[in-house]
Parts: structure tokens; C-alpha cells; sequence
């Protein structure tokens, strides 16, 4: 970049978002707020049983009710293709995936009716209408005795009930704990979550038989895989299919799609020839929309006399539900390739499966492995901190990896890019006054409080794949950026408008950001795992350099200057040594659309796109330092403090940076704290509503004190590496690390998530 446009750069100024005038006036435009003449409600039949034989379905008394327009079962919707899948590990087992069930359902909340009727109202009505038979039979939810002989099948294709198996296996781990000084062992279960974005899922679709093109909108993070998937399952031309995501009220992977409901709309909108909207009620999309976490695993650390890790071993299973979510193979990937986190492990025994069981699905949601990765490794850590009776800082301190040997390539074969873990790790700890936290610790244990203080140190990958950007300055000098990327509340349009202001020389309110829509806009991938930034970003500062390269060109000869000589100027082109001699951006743009007098070999306008694909992920990372105490008669736990500090590499925005970093603190929170999807042995849930599953509320989440850290990632042009999931990652094994060193006098050595009052105050009454 020329140092002219360096020195009023937008990049690492703290803007306000541009999207929230609209939002927080009530003009946001949503899936439900869309507006389509002759439009139809859709609304499904469900299944209440997780594991049942369909005897008998009538749909007799709902078709006869006045405003009924449909009632389709499975007989009725004729071949569907199957959902195209992330095949991300190898030996994937892939069962049927009905968009409605016939025979069997295998999980509560699967449908097997559909009503279209011309209100919700209307089609509310015949659903009540519709009698269903069903047999009741044995279901499974826990992984383990999914995996157990004699376990009930959960799908015809597996009959020990596994769908995926991954192993990482490096060095001699079976030498390493047999010579090991010291071995430990922690079994950990990671309770299931709900994404509960505060939009629940929708789509609207409309068929034109005039031109056969099928058009969708949907809450969706990922309108090209909408696209492409829809075009693959129901046979139809993809450039006939364009998918919209309008405003979308959060996303966190749950939103990654295709849903069977897309599927099912656009098949009903194409068949009846009318437009056809269906919107997730809050109970649907807490029981349908894909479910996050739920793994188990036992893993063990091998260690010398002095504390060093010399291997690692782990064995990880996780719930997949009956059917694979598009996203499905994340998370054990994740969880395995990652466990070695921000330490050196020379030798690892690493196996990952994912079990089906009669449940909702389970599916990416916000960190998608990376958190159960940081829980299991920074429990063993304190498991090895305790049995060696060192500090866990100090612990850390004699196994966190040097930044002489980056890049480094980990023992599950992960290159980690840039970084100076002990560095972060030090001023974490010094901004906390660590040392004094235990000290007063000491002090107030002797007088009876019950205080704990826990660290947490954690890696976080991102940035995987490619991602496409589209520059076009318009023959007025406006500026126009379309990314393939896709925001669902992230602040886009800010932080790539800054990208794109810096490269071309002019202010952020001159360039406007589209995305989320797939008629123009380049072939993308869209938003998860921390990927817009560093990818999006860089494949419109790629397109913006080459549109300014072009312009400068121009402008060369309408200054009649050598190329050499013109430099980016605010708002233009000027000549080296002649600051007079300036040409604004609007007058290149004016005379690259003329199309006449150009430059030999130039062709008219002035437009660029670009797919960038780096040369692997980047990897963030950070570390947490936390002070509790807990309530002695209640069990409730009060944080008293929690110090964070975060390397996300060049940090773009940092206003929007730490509202990422607060957004994942709350969902991070709510998972050590509060929420857990309860379901009963078989698969029923048992926490479907609000009144059941508990998220936190604005003042239930609290402040954390954030600091930053900056190892610019050489992959990518501009140094930047992910930052939405790191709040997940980090603050829930920090918080159960602080709890059980609070109980650690009460012979508590280890805890599960949540940390409810009553889990608490039971481990207390048992230490008493």
C-alpha cells in the first residue's frame, strides 16, 4: 500500500457500524417481514416420539378445511435427491435424509406432514386435523451406549450405530506414557446446545413459470450452498435458483443449511405455482434447528519429573442425530486436530467418532470442536498441575510452544502460522496481578470464603477455504463491493468498506457493500468459523489493488506522467514531486467507461474480481485469567474478575473486533453457566422452550476485561485472523478451572458444564 494512503489509513479505526441505524429503527428486513403477493404458509406435521414406526397417517378431515390449499406426505412429493454433505472425514457413513418421514422417524421434531394453507392460521388448524399412529420404540441419545452391544440401531446403514471415525497418530505415545514420569486422565462431557439465534430459521420461495427460475430467501449464512444444493437435489438449473438472505438475526453455524424446509419450500412453491413462506416457531427452532456440542471423551497426558508434556492420548465421541447436517463432520474434525491447543505435544494417540442416535441432529455452531478441544486439554493440564502440586500457570509456563519454532507444525499435523503464545500468555497473567490474586486467595480462604482463581490458555483456527470479492467503481466514482461472503450480524458492510476505502484512497461512505445474495455477486462460500475477515476481506483488498492498478494507469495518462510517478492520493491520483498535478478517482472512472483515448492495450471499465485461496488456515489465540467466588449456603458463583487478552492479528475494526469478542464471552458464558439441552434416555428433549433452556441475559453476562495482541498472519495480504468464536473457546474451561479450584479444599478435582447453583452447592454438601 503507498505510504500517501497509509497515513489516513481506515484500517484499525474503531467505526460504528453502519447496519445498526437501520436495525435499531425497525427497518430491518427479514425473511418474516418479506412481502410477496399470493403467498402461502407452509406448516409441518412433527413427530413427538424420538424413535417411532408410523402405522397409520389421515389427512382426510385437514384437506377438507376451507383455505386449505395442500396436504403432502411423503408419498406425495415423488424423488428427491439426496443433501449434498462437507465430506470432511474420509469413510463418512451416510444415512437417508427424508425431507418427510414414511415407515419410521428417528428423532423427535422430524416431519411427516406438510400444510399449505392461505394463512398460518388456516394451516395451523389442519395440522390439528392430521391423525397419526405411531409405535413408540427404543431410542438412544448418549453416545456411549449408542456405541454399547445390544444398543438400540438408530439407522438402517450402521449397525453399531457409528457414522465417522478420524485418528491422529504421531510419534510413539505408547513409549510416552509408558516412560512417563507422571500420567493423568480426565473424562469430560460436553453438555448439548441450542444456537438460539434471536431470529429463528425461515424461507420464502416463488416459482416464475414465465422463465422457469426459482427464487428463495432465507436465514441462511450460506446462500451459495442454498443454491448449489437445491439445484443438485430437485434437478434444476443452478443459474435458474437465486437465494437471497436478507437481514439475518444470527446465525453461529446453526444457520450453515440446507434445512429439509428449503428443500421442502421450494418443491411446494415450484408444484403449486405460488409463493410459499414458511417461519420456524421459537419450539421449532430450539428442537430442530441443528444442536451444538454433546461429545464425551476421556483423554490423558503423559508427563516427565519437571512437568513437560511428552503425550497426549484421547478418545471422543460424539452425538450426530439420525440424520448428517451439512456442517456435520466439523466438529469431530475439529475436536481432534485441535486438542494439542497452545502447547508442544510430541507424541499423540487421537481418535475421533461421531455416533448416531435418535436425536435432533447435532451441526456446527459457534467454534464447532475448537471449544471441546480447549476444554479437554486445559482440564488435563490442571488435572496435571494438581497431581504434580505445581501452579497451572507454571504448568503452562513449561509447555506452551516458543515463538522461535513458528510456523509450527503440531503433532495432528496443524500449521500454526504466526503467534508468541508464552508473550500473550505473560502479559495475561501480569494484567491480572496473578500472583496477587493468589495471595489474597490464601488471605481469604483463612477466613472462611470459598474463592477460586483459574487460567485458560487456547488456539483458535480459521480462515479455511477461499472466498470471492468484486470491485466495480461506477462511471460517477462510486464505489462498489460485493463479497460472497454472508453477514448475519457481524458489521460487513463496516469493516469491508474500511478494506476497501484503504486500497482505493477514498472514505468508507463512499463504498457500499452488498453480499448475501447470489444473482451478481461472484461464486462464494459464505460466513462460519471465523472466516469473513481474513478471506472475504482479502479477496476485496485483492480486487480493490487490482482495480487501483488499473486506474492508475488511466490516470498516468490523463496526467500525462510516467506510471512510476502517480501515487494514490485522497480521493484520486497525483504525481511524485507535483502536488498540484492531481486527478480524482471519478474522472479515471469517467474516462475508463468512454471507452475512448485509452492507453494501448487497455480495455474500457473498471472492475476486478478476485478469489483468494491462501495457502492454509490462520490461527488466533489467547488466554483467560479468572477470579470467582462462591456462595457457601447457595452454591452460586460470582465472578469477580476476568482478564482477557486476544491475538486476532491485524485487527480491522476494533470496536466491532471487541463486540465479537463480547458476543462469544455471552454464548461462552451461557454454555459454563447455564444451558444444557435436556433430553431423556431415548432421545426426547426435555427442555423445549425458554422456560426450559436458560441463555443469559444482557445482566447475566459479565465484564471482562479485553486487551489484544498482534501476530499478523503472513497468509494472507492483510495479516488478519479470526475472532468471533474465541469467547467460547476460552472463558468456559477458564471458569470450570476457577470453580474446582475453589472446591479443590472439598476434594472436588473436576466438574461438568454447566455450573449451576445446584451442581455447586451438591459438591460442596458432598465435600462437607
Amino acid at each position: 500500500m503507498d505510504a500517501e494512503t497509509k497515513s489516513g489509513s481506515w484500517v484499525g479505526k474503531p467505526m460504528r457500524r453502519r447496519e445498526d441505524r437501520t436495525l435499531i429503527t425497525g427497518r430491518g428486513r427479514f425473511v418474516d417481514d418479506l412481502g410477496v403477493a399470493g403467498v402461502r404458509h407452509l406448516v409441518l406435521v412433527r413427530s413427538p416420539h424420538a424413535h417411532a414406526r408410523i402405522r397409520s397417517l389421515d389427512t382426510s378431515a385437514a384437506r377438507a378445511l376451507p383455505g386449505v390449499v395442500a396436504v403432502i406426505t411423503a408419498a406425495d412429493l415423488g424423488p428427491i435427491g439426496p443433501i449434498p454433505l462437507m465430506r470432511l472425514v474420509p469413510g463418512t457413513v451416510v444415512p437417508d435424509y427424508p425431507v418427510l418421514a414414511a415407515g419410521v422417524v428417528r428423532a423427535q421434531g422430524i416431519p411427516v406432514a406438510a400444510v399449505v394453507a392461505d394463512s398460518p392460521y388456516a394451516a395451523l388448524d389442519a395440522v390439528e386435523r392430521i391423525v397419526v399412529d405411531y409405535e413408540p420404540l427404543d431410542g438412544v441419545a448418549d453416545p456411549d451406549t449408542a456405541l454399547s452391544a445390544g444398543a438400540p440401531q438408530a439407522v438402517e446403514v450402521s449397525r453399531d450405530n457409528r457414522a465417522m471415525a478420524i485418528a491422529w497418530r504421531h510419534g510413539d505415545a505408547e513409549r510416552a506414557f509408558r516412560d512417563a514420569a507422571h500420567r493423568v486422565t480426565v473424562t469430560v462431557q460436553q453438555q448439548r446446545l441450542a444456537g438460539v439465534p434471536m431470529e429463528p430459521r425461515g424461507v420464502l420461495a416463488r416459482w416464475d413459470p414465465s422463465t422457469d427460475e426459482l427464487t428463495v430467501w432465507t436465514s441462511t449464512q450460506a446462500p451459495f450452498r442454498i443454491r448449489s444444493s437445491l439445484a443438485r437435489m430437485l434437478g434444476l438449473d443452478e443459474a435458474r435458483i437465486r437465494v437471497i438472505a436478507p437481514d439475518v438475526g444470527g446465525g453461529f453455524g446453526v444457520k450453515g443449511g440446507p434445512y429439509r424446509e428449503e428443500v421442502l419450500v421450494a418443491v411446494l412453491a415450484r408444484r403449486l405455482g405460488q409463493p410459499v413462506k414458511w417461519i420456524s416457531t421459537r419450539a421449532e427452532d430450539l428442537l430442530t434447528t441443528n444442536h451444538g456440542r454433546g461429545g464425551r471423551a476421556t483423554g490423558e497426558l503423559a508427563l516427565d519429573a519437571e512437568g513437560h508434556i511428552r503425550g497426549l492420548r484421547a478418545r471422543i465421541r460424539q452425538p450426530l442425530g439420525p440424520t448428517l447436517a451439512v456442517t456435520v463432520g466439523g466438529t469431530p474434525l475439529n475436536y481432534g486436530r485441535c486438542l494439542p491447543g497452545p502447547y508442544l505435544v510430541e507424541h499423540v494417540d487421537i481418535e475421533s467418532v461421531g455416533v448416531f442416535t435418535t436425536t435432533p441432529p447435532v451441526g456446527a455452531y459457534r467454534g464447532a470442536g475448537r471449544p471441546e478441544a480447549a476444554y479437554l486439554i486445559e482440564r488435563l493440564v490442571d488435572e496435571a498441575a494438581r497431581t504434580l502440586k505445581l501452579d497451572p500457570a507454571e504448568l503452562r509456563r513449561r509447555n506452551l510452544i516458543p515463538p522461535e519454532r513458528f510456523p509450527f507444525k503440531t503433532a495432528t499435523g496443524q500449521v500454526y502460522d504466526s503467534g508468541d503464545y508464552p508473550a500473550l500468555f505473560e502479559r495475561t497473567l501480569a494484567a491480572a496481578d496473578y500472583a496477587g490474586l493468589r495471595r489474597a486467595q490464601t488471605a481469604r480462604r483463612a477466613r472462611g470464603e470459598i474463592v477460586g482463581v483459574g487460567v485458560a490458555a487456547y488456539v483458535e483456527p480459521s480462515g479455511l477455504g477461499w472466498e470471492s470479492g468484486l470491485i466495480r467503481v461506477e462511471a460517477t466514482g462510486a464505489v462498489l463491493a460485493i463479497t460472497g461472503s454472508s453477514a448475519h450480524g457481524q458489521g460487513h458492510e463496516t469493516t469491508f468498506a474500511q478494506i476497501v476505502a484503504d486500497e482505493l484512497g477514498v472514505a468508507p461512505e463512499a463504498v457500499t457493500v452488498r453480499h448475501g445474495d447470489t444473482h451478481g455477486a461472484p461464486q462464494g462460500i459464505g460466513t462460519f468459523g471465523s472466516r469473513s475477515t481474513a478471506l472475504g476481506g482479502s479477496a476485496l483488498a485483492l480486487a480493490a489493488r487490482d482495480v487501483r492498478e488499473k486506474a492508475r494507469r488511466l490516470a498516468a495518462s490523463l496526467l500525462e506522467a510516467a506510471v512510476d510517478d502517480v501515487v494514490t492520493v485522497d480521493g484520486g491520483f497525483g504525481v511524485v514531486g507535483a502536488p498540484g498535478r492531481t486527478v480524482a478517482l471519478a474522472r479515471v472512472a469517467e474516462f475508463a467507461y468512454r471507452g475512448q483515448g485509452l492507453p494501448p492495450g487497455s480495455e474500457p471499465g473498471l472492475e476486478a474480481t478476485r478469489f483468494f485461496s491462501p495457502e492454509g488456515e490462520v490461527w488466533s489465540a489467547g488466554a483467560f485469567v479468572v477470579a470467582i467466588r462462591i456462595d457457601r449456603d447457595t452454591g452460586t458463583v460470582t465472578p469477580e474478575r476476568i482478564v482477557w487478552i486476544d491475538d486476532a492479528g491485524t485487527i480491522i475494526n476494533p470496536l466491532l473486533a471487541d463486540g465479537q469478542l463480547e458476543g462469544s464471552l455471552a454464548q461462552g458464558w451461557g454454555q459454563a453457566m447455564m444451558e444444557e439441552v435436556a433430553l431423556d434416555p431415548g432421545g426426547q428433549m426435555l427442555s423445549g422452550t425458554l422456560m426450559d433452556y436458560a441463555i443469559p441475559r444482557a445482566d447475566d453476562v459479565p465484564h471482562a476485561e479485553i486487551g489484544h495482541a498482534h501476530s499478523p498472519s503472513p497468509r494472507n495480504p492483510l495479516g488478519a485472523k479470526g475472532i468471533g468464536e474465541a469467547g467460547t473457546i476460552g472463558i468456559p474451561p477458564a471458569m470450570v478451572s476457577a470453580v474446582v479450584d475453589a472446591l479443590s479444599p472439598f476434594g472436588v478435582s473436576h466438574l461438568d458444564m454447566p455450573l449451576t447453583p445446584e451442581r455447586i452447592w451438591r459438591a460442596l454438601s458432598a465435600g462437607r
